[in-house]
């Protein structure tokens, strides 16, 4: 790949960003975030796909490929970088808004 300026600013931004989250602190905190964010997504799907019971299945079908397909991505490599496990604990954070959800319909 020819070495232009976009891809020079692209290359500085992501090392940048790497060396910021060296930090344990700030590593720590998007891990939290990032949880706290699959928790908001998992509730939002939720209540939008109920507004319309034609959305419940498709819907269901689709997170469950998709957290599936995750957990096979994440869990299949020994070392994993900070976006691959921020990634995974967004899913985590999903599965469990969604397991919250399916308790409070059920009671």
């Amino acid at each position: 790949m020819q070495r232009t300026r976009l891809d020079t600013l692209i290359n500085t931004q992501v090392v940048r960003l790497q060396t910021f989250f060296n930090n344990p602190w700030r590593s720590v905190s998007l891990i939290f975030i990032s949880i706290l964010l699959g928790f908001f997504l998992g509730v939002a799907i939720v209540s939008t796909a109920g507004q319309a019971a034609f959305w419940d299945v498709p819907t269901s079908a689709s997170l469950l490929i998709t957290t599936e397909i995750i957990s096979r991505w994440s869990y299949s490599r020994k070392k994993r970088p900070l976006w691959m496990i921020v990634i995974n604990v967004l899913k985590i954070g999903l599965t469990y808004s969604l397991f919250l959800q399916a308790f409070i319909i059920g009671s």
